[in-house]
């Protein structure tokens, strides 16, 4: 296949292009580096099947060629990043899907769209499961994430239902591991970085809101198969595995060896405001169409995302 990847030089797309390179796939990356890095991407410079451009998808995106499937994963995706950057956040879930589908429409591409746990907004039933419709707040400071979220899916059920492009939603739980920025602002390499140098680590609240932590290789397995299913709606992709962020915060002093304390702060920014108090998917859908489940324990995950750390600090 030739497949377009957009938001390639971010943590997950990096991920991806190295997946689809290594299935023996050509893969063009796409990104405008608002929060992407190129060193994700650098290793595969000089690769003949890859080829990278640089450009905002919220502008029109021409490419020569024909093309095989289309996978929209360009997004600010941290509370800090889509703070930050509200009305581009906004612009990439609606402009940038009505320009990636409408390219996967024209090449008749298949078309995966990244969405989130985040649709379901702050829940009222755990674990979540696809069916269910969310809670979320469209005007507080979490909904320029949540709703472009939700319209990128709507968007993309619509060019199904109407001009039955070949689509498929894949939402995604907290994932973590190598090539996550250091300072994102999400607990993973907060805690870590914490750890590493020493600091304590600061838990928002009483630490018992609840979160399910995937090592990444899961999670790019998990939509490799869904691209390659004959689903088109939406699926969960995450670890049912559900800890409070105060184990969390042990687990990664345990894995460390730090003997940094913990420490209980209330933010009085923005970063809390609508913050879900749990998260787990349910994951059955995914069992049953896709034949998968996790496989990377936390221990083990997070042993290689320290590790990657350690190299950069």
């Amino acid at each position: 296949m030739r497949v377009l990847i957009t938001g390639a030089a971010g943590f997950l797309g990096s991920h991806l292009c190295d997946r689809f390179l290594a299935e023996g796939h050509t893969v063009v990356g796409m990104d405008n580096l608002i929060t992407g890095n190129m060193d994700n991407i650098a290793h595969l410079f000089g690769n003949e099947n890859f080829n990278f451009i640089k450009h905002n998808v919220s502008n029109y995106i021409y490419l020569d060629g024909p093309l095989d499937a289309v996978l929209h994963f360009a997004s600010p995706a941290s509370p800090i990043d889509y703070l930050e950057h509200p009305i581009p956040t906004m612009k990439v879930g609606s402009l940038g899907t009505l320009n990636t589908i409408g390219l996967a429409k024209a090449k008749g591409a298949k078309f995966l769209i990244a969405s989130t746990s985040e649709v379901y907004g702050d829940p009222q039933v755990n674990p979540q499961p696809e069916t269910y419709w969310g809670h979320v707040n469209p005007i507080g400071p979490r909904g320029v994430y949540d709703e472009a979220k939700r319209f990128s899916e709507a968007m993309t059920m619509a060019y199904h239902r109407y001009h039955g492009v070949d689509t498929r939603i894949v939402r995604i739980f907290n994932t973590y591991g190598p090539r996550m920025r250091l300072h994102d602002g999400r607990v993973v390499p907060n805690f870590i970085y914490q750890a590493l140098t020493g600091q304590p680590l600061t838990v928002f609240g009483d630490g018992q809101q609840t979160r399910s932590f995937q090592f990444y290789s899961d999670l790019i397995e998990g939509i490799y198969r869904l691209l390659k299913s004959d689903e088109n709606d939406p699926v969960n992709i995450g670890n049912p595995s559900e800890i409070t962020i105060l184990q969390f915060a042990e687990a990664v002093l345990k894995v460390t060896g730090s003997k940094s304390e913990i420490q209980y702060v209330q933010p009085t920014d923005d970063r809390i405001t609508d913050d879900p108090k749990v998260r787990r998917p349910d994951i059955t859908k995914a069992k049953r169409v896709l034949n998968w489940e996790p496989q990377v324990n936390l221990e083990e995950g997070l042993a290689k995302t320290i590790e990657y750390f350690q190299g950069r600090i």
